[in-house]
């Protein structure tokens, strides 16, 4: 394998047990996400991580403090989009007690 550029390489554990290895490209509002760099992101997860299940992610900030999270699939020779959801990104003080509270409950189940 030849160069490889990931913005970020994380590796964990869910609750389950099962590793995971998240190649992570990141891109601009006005910038592409490309085929190839996803492709490169799962060489390097098989080549460096064999053992470890690859879950390549993409995030493309876009406007208005809103960002877009893909996730990506190898199916075949195919990479495909297996899921994307958008977040609003807000400050901490914009969020009441309340809020904090039920996202805690929510993330807990």
């Amino acid at each position: 394998m030849g160069g490889v550029e990931s913005d970020e390489l994380y590796v964990g554990i869910d609750r389950h047990g099962t590793h995971y290895v998240l190649p992570v490209e990141a891109k601009g509002a006005h910038e592409h996400i490309g085929v190839v760099q996803i492709e490169e992101g799962i060489a390097l997860c098989m080549e460096k991580f064999p053992a470890l299940t690859c879950r390549p992610i993409a995030a493309q900030f876009m406007a208005a403090n809103v960002v877009a999270l893909f996730e990506f699939e190898m199916i075949g020779d195919d990479i495909t989009k297996r899921e994307e959801r958008h977040y609003k990104l807000v400050a901490p003080e914009e969020l009441t007690s309340e809020e904090l509270a039920q996202y805690k409950r929510v993330a807990s189940i």
